[in-house]
């Protein structure tokens, strides 16, 4: 609830620990612009060192997919985000991925080891990892069983290991380096997938054309309307032989989960604190 936010981020402080994370959704049923920045400034007044501002978006096979709630429209949600960002800049937070917000020097370096395209180790119940075997050549991505008790009875015997497809790692490293706002540095794609630039020179060629991304200095960042439709760039890299994935196909990334089959952009990052 809203006091027992208060209440743990006054515990926080009191202890010394002001480096805490806030997340907070916006486009909520029945919010407008007003509110949404209400919303917002109110998570400000507890003083976080970065913020997660994310849109709510609707699951698939979820009680509110079934008794679907009315929504603000596209761009209601639109004038939402543009209010709320401006307002995260007047408070001194600095935008460094999609959705977000950091005070100078709190950037979360747990989420940007996953946006890199980093490895990490899946543990506990419905834990994903990713590990790079470069000897093998081979990127894989592992899935812990999801109920607690089995995941404690198996003793790591049903751990799940897929390894990642050439033709999907420039889709699956864009999926998390595109979500940047400084972008990535253009070496960094063959040293985290083991690909030659050449595949994926020709969409970053047509994106570059469109005006959604920018090369510089041997670094690829999107422009801002890049950022603003994310999705759509992500289309590019979708390899040929996969199926066009559906509205809740693409992700934020942060949650590691293999494959195409990824949660909506905006459904949050997952970031803890910002470190």
């Amino acid at each position: 609830s809203p006091a027992e936010t208060r209440r743990a981020a006054e515990e926080l402080h009191a202890a010394g620990l002001a480096n805490f994370n806030l997340d907070l959704m916006y486009a909520l049923p029945g919010q407008d612009v007003p509110a949404a920045r209400l919303d917002l400034a109110g998570a400000l007044e507890l003083q976080p060192a970065h913020v997660s501002h994310y849109q709510l978006t609707i699951e698939p096979g979820t009680v509110f997919a079934a008794r679907r709630p009315p929504l603000p429209d596209e761009d209601a949600a639109a004038a939402m985000l543009d209010a709320c960002a401006a307002l995260l800049g007047e408070a001194g937070f600095a935008q460094y991925e999609v959705s977000a917000y950091a005070r100078p020097g709190r950037q979360c370096r747990h989420n940007l080891n996953y946006w890199r395209f980093g490895d990490y180790l899946g543990v506990g119940a419905g834990a994903h990892g990713k590990l790079t075997f470069p000897h093998a050549g081979q990127i894989v991505r592992t899935l812990q069983p999801r109920e607690p008790r089995r995941y404690l009875a198996s003793s790591g015997a049903e751990l799940v290991r897929r390894a990642v497809p050439e033709s999907e790692l420039p889709f699956e490293f864009m999926l998390n380096a595109l979500r940047l706002k400084g972008g990535f540095d253009a070496a960094l794609f063959p040293a985290r997938t083991g690909l030659d630039w050449q595949a994926i020179a020709s969409p970053i060629d047509r994106l570059l054309r469109r005006g959604m991304l920018w090369r510089t200095a041997g670094r690829c960042r999107p422009s801002a309307q890049g950022l603003r439709f994310l999705n759509e760039m992500l289309l590019e890299f979708i390899p040929e032989t996969a199926e066009l994935p559906g509205p809740s196909a693409l992700s934020t990334a942060a949650s590691g989960e293999p494959g195409l089959r990824r949660r909506p952009l905006f459904t949050g990052s997952g970031s803890a604190i910002g470190e």
